[in-house]
């Protein structure tokens, strides 16, 4: 089977359960493959924003029900709920519109909004367009690295795998590195 026949197979259910899970480096590839015409935009924004909402309503549910006993489950999200109650303080709206955007804090900040006394209805659309939103940003900002590599490298059709394969390099360095200042930070606690 090849990349082509791969990503025309699985593309969109892939790029669902990415962002379900996390996301910006799935849709920036999935968007990426749209430029090399493998995917189609609206439909790959589409199943990136349903992936994303579910995965966070979820979320928010989840620290709603089981809010506390969760948490303290996960001793390396301590460092984040300060920073998140903080951020709701001052700016409740805007946490939820741009929760996704905010490096650290992305995964745990719907369960803590779950566990405060914001109404669902209120959660559910902020959620709704803060998701379409970064859907749409990420979305285009992986198809026009495809056009900006297409600009840059002329015809990349040989060099795709490896730019995937970097772009997944990239992301899983870049996670690695997060964990490791992670670790010393809990540690200077």
């Amino acid at each position: 089977m090849d990349l082509q026949q791969l990503v025309t197979d699985y593309g969109y259910i892939s790029v669902l359960i990415g962002t379900f899970l996390e996301g910006e480096t799935i849709l920036i590839i999935a968007g990426f493959m749209a430029h090399r015409g493998y995917l189609d935009l609206p439909l790959v924004i589409l199943a990136a924003f349903i992936g994303t909402l579910i995965g966070d309503q979820l979320y928010f549910y989840i620290g709603r029900f089981k809010g506390k006993a969760f948490l303290e489950k996960r001793p390396k999200w301590q460092s984040k709920v300060g920073r998140v109650h903080t951020l709701m303080d001052k700016h409740q709206t805007l946490l939820i519109l741009g929760f996704r955007f905010i490096y650290g804090v992305r995964t745990v900040t719907p369960f803590i909004l779950g566990m405060s006394k914001i109404s669902p209805l209120k959660y559910l659309f902020l959620n709704t367009c803060g998701a379409l939103l970064w859907a749409i940003i990420f979305g285009i900002a992986g198809y026009y690295f495809g056009f900006t590599l297409e600009l840059l490298m002329g015809k990349i059709k040989k060099y795709e795998i490896f730019i995937i394969i970097g772009m997944i390099s990239v992301s899983i360095l870049i996670w690695i590195r997060y964990k490791v200042k992670e670790k010393k930070n809990l540690k200077k606690v």
